[in-house]
Protein backbone atom coordinates (compact mmCIF):
# COMPACT_ATOMS: atom_id res chain seq x y z
CA UNK A 1 0.00 0.00 0.00
CA UNK A 2 2.79 2.63 1.23
CA UNK A 3 4.62 1.76 -2.10
CA UNK A 4 0.78 2.16 -4.27
CA UNK A 5 0.89 5.62 -2.66
CA UNK A 6 4.25 6.71 -3.37
CA UNK A 7 4.22 5.68 -6.65
CA UNK A 8 1.15 7.64 -7.38
CA UNK A 9 2.23 11.10 -5.83
CA UNK A 10 5.80 10.89 -8.49
CA UNK A 11 3.35 10.35 -11.29
CA UNK A 12 0.84 12.59 -10.28
CA UNK A 13 4.21 15.00 -10.02
CA UNK A 14 5.42 13.97 -13.82
CA UNK A 15 2.41 14.64 -15.12
CA UNK A 16 1.85 18.12 -13.62
CA UNK A 17 5.08 19.47 -15.95
CA UNK A 18 2.63 18.90 -18.96
CA UNK A 19 1.52 22.00 -18.78
CA UNK A 20 2.69 24.36 -21.95
CA UNK A 21 4.64 27.29 -22.00
CA UNK A 22 4.06 30.52 -23.34
CA UNK A 23 6.48 31.99 -25.44
CA UNK A 24 9.44 33.32 -23.56
CA UNK A 25 10.66 37.38 -24.00
CA UNK A 26 13.59 37.57 -26.88
CA UNK A 27 15.65 38.00 -23.28
CA UNK A 28 14.67 34.64 -22.12
CA UNK A 29 15.35 31.40 -23.09
CA UNK A 30 13.05 29.04 -24.81
CA UNK A 31 12.31 25.32 -23.30
CA UNK A 32 9.87 23.37 -24.89
CA UNK A 33 7.15 21.42 -22.80
CA UNK A 34 8.95 17.70 -24.25
CA UNK A 35 12.32 19.55 -22.82
CA UNK A 36 11.06 19.99 -19.40
CA UNK A 37 8.98 16.55 -18.66
CA UNK A 38 11.47 14.02 -19.57
CA UNK A 39 14.03 14.32 -16.41
CA UNK A 40 11.33 15.30 -14.24
CA UNK A 41 9.83 11.75 -15.49
CA UNK A 42 13.00 10.19 -14.85
CA UNK A 43 13.95 12.08 -12.14
CA UNK A 44 10.58 10.75 -10.27
CA UNK A 45 11.05 6.82 -12.02
CA UNK A 46 14.58 7.20 -10.08
CA UNK A 47 13.65 7.88 -7.21
CA UNK A 48 11.18 5.02 -6.48
CA UNK A 49 13.51 2.67 -8.43
CA UNK A 50 16.39 3.86 -5.83
CA UNK A 51 14.75 4.41 -2.72
CA UNK A 52 11.22 2.15 -2.95
CA UNK A 53 11.00 2.33 0.74
CA UNK A 54 11.73 5.68 1.53
CA UNK A 55 9.25 8.06 3.75
CA UNK A 56 8.27 10.96 1.96
CA UNK A 57 9.85 13.43 4.09
CA UNK A 58 12.88 12.34 3.49
CA UNK A 59 12.25 13.18 -0.64
CA UNK A 60 13.44 16.97 -1.27
CA UNK A 61 10.00 18.31 -1.95
CA UNK A 62 11.85 20.77 -4.77
CA UNK A 63 13.47 18.18 -6.82
CA UNK A 64 11.23 18.49 -9.78
CA UNK A 65 10.62 21.92 -9.76
CA UNK A 66 14.89 22.22 -9.37
CA UNK A 67 15.04 20.31 -12.42
CA UNK A 68 12.45 22.51 -14.29
CA UNK A 69 14.68 25.49 -13.43
CA UNK A 70 17.77 23.82 -14.55
CA UNK A 71 16.58 22.87 -17.78
CA UNK A 72 15.60 26.76 -18.09
CA UNK A 73 19.24 27.63 -16.84
CA UNK A 74 21.97 25.07 -17.32
CA UNK A 75 24.83 27.21 -16.98
CA UNK A 76 23.42 28.13 -13.21
CA UNK A 77 25.04 26.23 -10.16
CA UNK A 78 21.80 24.15 -9.04
CA UNK A 79 22.73 24.23 -5.70
CA UNK A 80 22.42 28.19 -5.80
CA UNK A 81 19.14 27.29 -7.66
CA UNK A 82 18.29 25.40 -5.06
CA UNK A 83 18.80 27.56 -1.91
CA UNK A 84 16.90 30.12 -3.40
CA UNK A 85 13.89 28.10 -4.19
CA UNK A 86 13.90 27.45 -0.76
CA UNK A 87 13.68 30.81 -0.07
CA UNK A 88 10.96 31.63 -2.02
CA UNK A 89 8.94 28.37 -1.00
CA UNK A 90 9.89 29.74 2.62
CA UNK A 91 8.04 33.41 1.72
CA UNK A 92 5.09 31.61 0.20
CA UNK A 93 4.73 29.73 3.69
CA UNK A 94 5.01 32.50 5.68
CA UNK A 95 2.50 34.92 3.66
CA UNK A 96 5.35 37.17 2.44
CA UNK A 97 4.37 36.59 -1.47
CA UNK A 98 1.60 34.66 -3.45
CA UNK A 99 2.57 31.39 -5.26
CA UNK A 100 2.97 33.07 -8.41
CA UNK A 101 5.74 35.47 -7.08
CA UNK A 102 8.43 35.59 -9.31
CA UNK A 103 12.04 34.57 -8.43
CA UNK A 104 15.08 36.31 -9.77
CA UNK A 105 18.58 35.02 -8.68
CA UNK A 106 22.13 36.59 -8.29
CA UNK A 107 25.28 34.52 -7.98
CA UNK A 108 28.18 36.99 -6.62
CA UNK A 109 30.58 33.98 -6.39
CA UNK A 110 30.80 34.43 -10.39
CA UNK A 111 32.85 37.21 -11.87
CA UNK A 112 30.70 40.33 -12.91
CA UNK A 113 31.97 39.71 -15.87
CA UNK A 114 29.60 36.66 -16.23
CA UNK A 115 25.62 37.22 -16.56
CA UNK A 116 25.11 35.95 -13.36
CA UNK A 117 21.08 37.24 -12.92
CA UNK A 118 18.41 35.39 -13.60
CA UNK A 119 14.92 36.28 -13.44
CA UNK A 120 12.58 33.29 -13.34
CA UNK A 121 8.72 33.06 -13.94
CA UNK A 122 8.97 29.80 -11.75
CA UNK A 123 5.38 28.96 -11.95
CA UNK A 124 4.93 29.15 -16.06
CA UNK A 125 8.31 27.33 -16.15
CA UNK A 126 10.13 30.30 -18.34
CA UNK A 127 13.78 32.19 -17.91
CA UNK A 128 12.61 36.05 -18.33
CA UNK A 129 16.47 36.96 -18.22
CA UNK A 130 19.81 36.26 -17.79
CA UNK A 131 21.81 39.72 -17.32
CA UNK A 132 24.94 41.35 -15.95
CA UNK A 133 24.74 42.90 -12.90
CA UNK A 134 27.06 45.01 -10.33
CA UNK A 135 28.24 44.41 -7.37
CA UNK A 136 29.27 47.19 -4.44
CA UNK A 137 32.82 48.83 -4.67
CA UNK A 138 33.71 47.56 -1.33
CA UNK A 139 32.46 44.12 -2.54
CA UNK A 140 35.98 43.26 -4.33
CA UNK A 141 37.08 43.95 -8.00
CA UNK A 142 35.94 41.69 -10.69
CA UNK A 143 34.74 39.24 -8.10
CA UNK A 144 32.98 39.76 -4.98
CA UNK A 145 34.51 38.37 -1.66
CA UNK A 146 33.31 40.72 0.94
CA UNK A 147 29.53 41.57 1.71
CA UNK A 148 27.75 43.61 4.54
CA UNK A 149 24.30 45.34 5.93
CA UNK A 150 25.85 48.43 7.56
CA UNK A 151 25.66 52.06 5.95
CA UNK A 152 28.67 53.06 3.59
CA UNK A 153 30.48 49.85 3.33
CA UNK A 154 29.51 50.26 -0.84
CA UNK A 155 29.16 46.50 0.05
CA UNK A 156 26.65 44.43 -1.26
CA UNK A 157 24.33 42.21 0.90
CA UNK A 158 23.31 38.35 0.56
CA UNK A 159 19.97 36.71 1.40
CA UNK A 160 16.48 36.94 0.10
CA UNK A 161 14.77 40.25 -0.70
CA UNK A 162 11.03 41.59 -1.44
CA UNK A 163 10.88 43.95 -4.22
CA UNK A 164 8.84 46.84 -3.57
CA UNK A 165 7.76 50.17 -5.35
CA UNK A 166 9.23 51.89 -7.85
CA UNK A 167 10.44 55.68 -8.58
CA UNK A 168 12.97 58.01 -10.52
CA UNK A 169 16.20 59.32 -8.68
CA UNK A 170 19.82 60.13 -9.15
CA UNK A 171 20.10 57.00 -11.03
CA UNK A 172 16.99 57.01 -12.69
CA UNK A 173 14.17 54.46 -12.78
CA UNK A 174 14.73 52.38 -10.13
CA UNK A 175 13.10 49.42 -8.02
CA UNK A 176 13.35 49.76 -4.31
CA UNK A 177 14.30 46.57 -2.01
CA UNK A 178 13.48 45.53 1.29
CA UNK A 179 16.30 42.25 2.66
CA UNK A 180 14.44 40.15 5.02
CA UNK A 181 17.66 38.15 6.14
CA UNK A 182 18.08 39.67 9.54
CA UNK A 183 21.82 40.83 10.19
CA UNK A 184 22.47 39.91 6.27
CA UNK A 185 20.07 42.59 4.37
CA UNK A 186 17.48 43.59 6.75
CA UNK A 187 18.80 47.32 6.35
CA UNK A 188 18.52 47.46 2.20
CA UNK A 189 15.35 50.48 2.26
CA UNK A 190 17.59 52.68 5.06
CA UNK A 191 20.85 52.37 3.03
CA UNK A 192 18.60 52.59 -0.59
CA UNK A 193 20.11 49.15 -1.70
CA UNK A 194 17.66 49.40 -5.55
CA UNK A 195 18.22 47.76 -8.23
CA UNK A 196 18.77 50.58 -11.19
CA UNK A 197 20.58 50.78 -14.32
CA UNK A 198 24.02 51.96 -14.76
CA UNK A 199 26.20 53.45 -17.62
CA UNK A 200 28.84 51.17 -16.35
CA UNK A 201 27.33 47.57 -16.84
CA UNK A 202 27.86 46.98 -20.34
CA UNK A 203 29.51 44.16 -22.19
CA UNK A 204 32.14 46.75 -23.33
CA UNK A 205 32.85 47.92 -20.10
CA UNK A 206 33.85 44.16 -19.52
CA UNK A 207 35.85 44.19 -22.38
CA UNK A 208 37.75 46.62 -21.93
CA UNK A 209 38.50 46.57 -18.29
CA UNK A 210 38.20 43.58 -17.47
CA UNK A 211 35.68 43.33 -14.98
CA UNK A 212 32.05 45.85 -15.05
CA UNK A 213 31.80 48.93 -13.12
CA UNK A 214 31.01 48.72 -9.63
CA UNK A 215 27.92 50.01 -7.63
CA UNK A 216 27.42 51.32 -3.60
CA UNK A 217 26.30 48.19 -3.12
CA UNK A 218 23.28 47.96 -5.49
CA UNK A 219 22.20 45.45 -7.89
CA UNK A 220 22.84 47.66 -10.79
CA UNK A 221 22.23 46.38 -14.23
CA UNK A 222 22.85 47.68 -17.95
CA UNK A 223 20.87 50.71 -19.21
CA UNK A 224 19.20 48.90 -21.92
CA UNK A 225 17.54 46.11 -19.92
CA UNK A 226 16.69 47.86 -16.58
CA UNK A 227 13.05 49.29 -17.01
CA UNK A 228 12.01 46.06 -18.29
CA UNK A 229 13.45 44.08 -15.19
CA UNK A 230 12.32 46.43 -12.49
CA UNK A 231 8.66 46.12 -14.39
CA UNK A 232 8.22 42.53 -14.08
CA UNK A 233 10.35 42.51 -10.49
CA UNK A 234 8.46 45.19 -9.32
CA UNK A 235 5.87 44.66 -6.17
CA UNK A 236 6.31 41.70 -3.80
CA UNK A 237 8.39 39.59 -6.32
CA UNK A 238 11.48 38.10 -5.19
CA UNK A 239 15.26 38.37 -5.53
CA UNK A 240 18.01 36.09 -3.85
CA UNK A 241 21.61 37.22 -4.01
CA UNK A 242 24.13 34.57 -2.90
CA UNK A 243 27.59 33.89 -2.45
CA UNK A 244 29.71 31.54 -0.80
CA UNK A 245 29.85 33.34 2.13
CA UNK A 246 30.46 31.29 5.62
CA UNK A 247 28.96 33.49 8.19
CA UNK A 248 25.79 33.96 6.02
CA UNK A 249 25.65 30.33 5.15
CA UNK A 250 25.46 29.24 8.57
CA UNK A 251 23.07 31.79 9.95
CA UNK A 252 20.73 33.04 7.15
CA UNK A 253 17.14 32.02 8.14
CA UNK A 254 15.46 32.61 4.17
CA UNK A 255 15.97 29.20 3.24
CA UNK A 256 15.52 27.80 6.92
CA UNK A 257 12.20 26.77 7.17
CA UNK A 258 12.11 23.06 6.61
CA UNK A 259 14.65 22.25 8.97
CA UNK A 260 17.81 21.68 5.87
CA UNK A 261 20.95 23.59 6.69
CA UNK A 262 22.06 26.20 3.44
CA UNK A 263 24.90 23.35 3.18
CA UNK A 264 22.47 20.42 3.32
CA UNK A 265 20.47 21.93 0.47
CA UNK A 266 23.70 22.88 -1.66
CA UNK A 267 24.99 19.17 -1.43
CA UNK A 268 21.78 17.45 -2.40
CA UNK A 269 21.26 19.86 -5.47
CA UNK A 270 24.95 19.93 -7.19
CA UNK A 271 25.12 15.51 -6.04
CA UNK A 272 21.79 15.36 -8.32
CA UNK A 273 23.53 17.19 -11.00
CA UNK A 274 26.57 15.13 -10.72
CA UNK A 275 25.08 11.69 -9.98
CA UNK A 276 22.22 11.68 -11.54
CA UNK A 277 17.84 10.96 -10.68
CA UNK A 278 18.78 8.40 -7.94
CA UNK A 279 20.44 10.78 -5.65
CA UNK A 280 17.31 12.84 -5.28
CA UNK A 281 16.70 11.65 -1.76
CA UNK A 282 18.32 13.06 0.97
CA UNK A 283 19.01 12.17 4.68
CA UNK A 284 16.18 14.14 6.97
CA UNK A 285 17.79 16.83 9.00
Amino acid sequence: MHMRKLHAVFISLAASTLVSCSTVPEHGATASSSVVVAPVARQAQGVIERFPDAPAAQLDPNAATLTRLESLAPEADPGVLALALEARNCAIRNGEVDQDAKLAVIDYSRPSTDKRLWVFDVARDQLLFRELVAHGQGSGDNVATRFSNQDNSHQSSLGLFLTAETYIGNNGYSLKLDGVERGFNDNARSRAIVMHGAWYVSPDMAASKGRIGRSHGCPALSQGIARRVIDTMKGKQLLFSYANDTAWLHRGQSFACDGRSADQILAAARALRGGGAQRVAVAAP
